[in-house]
Order: structure tokens, then sequence, then C-alpha cells
């Protein structure tokens, strides 16, 4: 069996919010392979990951279904907040390239939503030479460069969009004359953003193999299938992990019913008969998928997991995060969490601590920033324990936007 040749993975180096709910005016720069984010209920963490899915949908189905399925401004834009909403990508297509910002400002009037700013920049030499635009659109008209590596004495072409709904990148991102607006439209289209639940993954669908598990996971049994016909050995390395995290378990196959169906089936030791995988457990159902979606033969090139140690046993987050550490090699991800095991199994530069100051909006500090926190991991402390016994400077749920502790009902005064 022939390998496809594994393409250089794009990075995401930062991105900036302004006007997305509770992301007032939020910057997170140097982002790294694995990047986490934790914090308190309503601290933002939910918001930031429906930022990348926001983006996703734009791309994927339209400007007008992403807002809509969102309830448009009134939902969207920040409280007492003026003007468009804006997102700012910094991202490299590989280590060795310049760096590319893209920019979208998103506003809306009586006829709905529009595209109010979309552009693309980039300093072809790193360095040397000035930052110039090679696609910039107002109000669905504009101007975009062609060719491998547009420079700013290139021809600029005139362009105008169907409408001011549209976005510019995802449209000319379609025409091999843009290889540049073609990669970014690419690498968005292609995200992976994670809702898994354990009862999605009990479904039994029609059989036939898929490389890629779905949001949900509903498709468990067609990836299984697949990877046995493709990639047995990738099958063998997350069954392989995953009897190490699930005592006793021997196998796990996808089976094809009289009527065409898929079934998946589990075995444990010493039971000679396999159970359905609507009875098996949460916690089985759960890590399984998750396996499937890091050992990806060819994995999405960002990868979002919301919340992972839902339905997982706690002692099983710290091996999930050094997986995810492991998937990063390939892909890059974003992961959010309120675990204290999760995050145990992190380094500092990996994350960012989320919280909500004095007016309501999120802000982010990075744990490798806080001159306690990594003083007393040099004395080889975990950040999870630290972050529950109150070390951190921010994000502690008990305490208040002025770092003031706050009494919880029925809490015992000393």
């Amino acid at each position: 069996m022939n390998e496809r040749k594994k393409p250089a993975v794009p990075r995401i180096e930062s991105i900036r919010i302004k006007n997305y709910r509770a992301l007032r005016d939020l910057e997170l720069k140097d982002l790294t392979p694995l990047t986490v984010f934790l914090g308190p209920n309503g601290s933002g963490k939910s918001t930031i990951f429906d930022v990348f899915a926001f983006l996703s949908e734009c791309f994927t189905e339209g400007l007008r279904r992403a807002w809509d399925r969102r309830n448009r401004f009134r939902e969207l834009r920040s409280r007492d907040a003026d003007g468009p909403i804006e997102f700012e990508l910094k991202y490299k297509e590989s280590p060795d390239t310049p760096i590319i910002t893209y920019h979208l400002s998103i506003d809306e009037n009586q006829r709905g939503p529009f595209v109010a700013r979309e552009w693309l920049q980039w300093r072809r030499t790193k360095g040397k030479g000035r930052t110039f635009r090679f696609l910039d659109f107002t109000n669905g008209q504009g101007q975009v460069i062609s060719g491998e590596a547009p420079d700013e004495q290139d021809e600029r072409i005139e362009e105008s969009l169907t409408s001011p709904d549209v976005l510019a990148v995802s449209t000319l991102g379609q025409l091999a004359k843009h290889p540049r607006v073609n990669a970014l439209r690419q690498f968005i289209t292609g995200w992976y953003l994670s809702y898994l639940s354990a009862d999605s993954t009990r479904g039994v669908p029609e059989s036939g193999p898929q490389e890629r598990l779905s949001q949900t996971g509903d498709n468990l049994p067609n990836v299984i299938q697949y990877l046995r016909e493709q990639h047995p050995e990738r099958l063998n390395a997350i069954l392989t992990t995953l009897a190490q995290r699930v005592p006793r378990l021997e196998k796990v196959e996808a089976e094809t019913t009289i009527d065409e169906r898929l079934v998946l089936q589990i075995k444990d030791a010493p039971f000679q008969q396999p159970i359905m995988a609507k009875f098996a457990s949460d916690g089985t159902l759960k890590m399984l998928a998750y396996l499937t979606v890091l050992y990806d033969p060819y994995p999405p090139q960002l990868i979002g997991l919301e919340e992972p140690e839902n339905q997982l046993h706690p002692r099983l987050l710290y091996d999930l995060a050094e997986e995810c550490r492991g998937a990063s090699a390939s892909s890059q991800l974003m992961v959010t969490t309120h675990s204290p095991f999760f995050v145990n199994g992190l380094r500092p530069n990996e994350l960012r601590v989320l919280y909500r100051d004095e007016g309501g909006y999120t802000r982010a500090r990075r744990a490798q920033d806080m001159p306690n926190v990594m003083s007393l991991v040099k004395e080889s402390a975990l950040l999870g324990d630290l972050w529950m016994e109150g070390q951190f400077e921010v994000g502690d749920p008990l305490t208040n936007a002025g770092g003031e502790k706050v009494r919880r009902a029925g809490q015992i005064q000393g």
C-alpha cells in the first residue's frame, strides 16, 4: 500500500478577536502546536472554541448560515460594543515560509451580515522588504495579486464578488491561479472541531469505510472499518493504547449486518462473546473516538477538542494530554478544559488561563508568564494541582475580577 505524502502543517502563530461575545478585544500570541485554554465556568473557553467553529462554518457553509445559527448581531457582538466583529489570524504555511496575516471584518445592515473588510498580507522575505496586501476587499469589491509568490510590484486584478456576504478568500481560493489564497481556504475548511459524545458513537450506520471521524463521532464504526482495511497497523496502535487505558479490553471490531449496516462490537476478557457498542461504557467509547482522531493517518491540520474530560475517568486524562502533544507534531491542537487532571499533563507554555476582567470581558494569561507558578513547576509541581491550590494569579473560580476571594453559600468561615 502506497502512503500519501504528508504536507507541511500550517500553524496559527496568533489570533486577535474583537467584539465577539465576551471577547471584546483578545489577542493570543505565540500559540504552540498544543494550546490549552483553562478557566472556570463563564471565563470564555467555549467562546474561543466557537471562534474557530464560526470561521470554519463561514468557509464551508457561508457567512449567512453561520451567522443565523448564532442569532445574528444580537447575540454575537460584545455587550456595550460598537463596530464590526473582527478576526485576525497570523499563520505560516510551513516553518520556513513568511507569516501571512488574514483579516476578516463582519458587520450587519438591514439586509443581513456582510463582509465589511477582508485582506491578506505578508512580507515575502523574512525581515526584509515591506509588508503589503496581496488581497484586499471591501463590501464585495477589491483587488488580488495572483501567482505562487505575490509581489508588491505585480499586477493587481480587480474583482467583484456576487454578494457582499461572500468571503473573497473562500471564492477566489477555489481558483488555481491564486495558490496562496487557495492554501488558506484549504487550511480553514479542513479544520476538525470535535463535538464528540459517547451516545453518538453508539449508532448503527450504513456499512462503508470512511476516512475521517465526524464531529459528533456517529460514524465511528465506519472509521474503524476503514482503518482495518487500509491502515491495520494504525488501528492496532489505537487498540493497543486503548487496552492500556481500559482494563481487560481485548478487541474492537466493526461487523456488517445482513442489512448492510455496521455494528461496533467490543470484546472484554475473559468473556468469549463481544458486546455491542450500545452496551459499552461511555469512557471506553469516548477514549476510542479521541484516539481515532489523534491517530488519524492523514490528520486534519487543526484539531479542536472541547472539554475532553467529559465522560472519562480522571486518571486517563494525564495520558490523554500526552497523546494530544504527540498528535501536535502533525496537527495544531486547540483544547478547552476545566480539569486539573488534564492540566497536570501540560507544560507551562502550552497553557492559557482565561478569566473575566472587571468589565466582564475575557482575558488570558500564559502559565509560563506567572513567576510564582514557574518557580513551583521547577520544584516538580504539576500545573493542575497548582490551579486547584489557588497558586495561579488569575482564573481561580473562587476569586472575583479584582482578585478577591469570594465566599460560597454555606461555606464555613474560619
